[in-house]
């Protein structure tokens, strides 16, 4: 008896979805991944017979994450970074803020697989790709975010159901009417 094991999930097949109140959905080429690190210090108790110290975890820290997309008629990613900006005259304006982003991974069916909820998205960071007239390639802009948390949402593996087998196609070429066989041509009075 074989074991079927899910197969990993892909990098190039993932969703976007920005959410808390108005949600946002771009078609992202790219995205930076997560970085999440624990700080922590070491310590020795007085009564340790071991003499081995041990880690204590202090502080949660986690890396800003970049999303890339291509430019669009849309301005509301650069809506959300406009209200972190400090302006001269009122200061930043704070609304809405922070916001949670998922991050759908999808399996080969275009199904969705395992999502990161990255909590309290704040955009800190936006960088336009440059113009070349020498270049055919497609305008860019990343927006950086700092976030103070991240959940990861699994489904349970499923094992995918069995599908039937697509058939083969016909290497033969096209199919052709099959002609009936001709009949002699009868006289007048039905004889040949």
């Amino acid at each position: 008896m074989s074991i079927l094991y899910p197969e990993p999930i892909r990098a190039f097949r993932f969703l976007i979805r920005v959410g808390d109140g108005k949600e946002i959905s771009a078609a992202f080429s790219r995205f930076s991944g997560i970085h999440m690190q624990v700080e922590s210090f070491q310590f020795r108790s007085g009564d340790d017979s071991r003499g081995v110290k041990d880690y204590v975890p202090v502080f949660t820290g986690y890396a800003p994450v970049t999303l890339s997309k291509g430019v669009v008629g849309d301005n509301e990613f650069l809506e959300w970074m406009f209200a972190a900006c400090a302006d001269v005259h009122s200061g930043p304006t704070g609304k809405e803020l922070r916001r949670t982003i998922d991050v759908i991974s999808l399996n080969e069916y275009g199904e969705p697989g395992v999502t990161w909820t990255l909590q309290d998205a704040m955009p800190i960071g936006y960088e336009l790709s440059p113009l070349d007239g020498s270049r055919s390639e497609v305008l860019t802009e990343s927006i950086t975010f700092a976030i103070t948390g991240m959940k990861r949402t699994t489904d349970p593996w499923r094992v995918p159901e069995a599908k039937t087998p697509r058939k083969k196609p016909d290497p033969s070429p096209i199919p052709r009417p099959v002609k009936e066989p001709r009949q002699k041509a009868k006289g007048p009075s039905g004889t040949p």
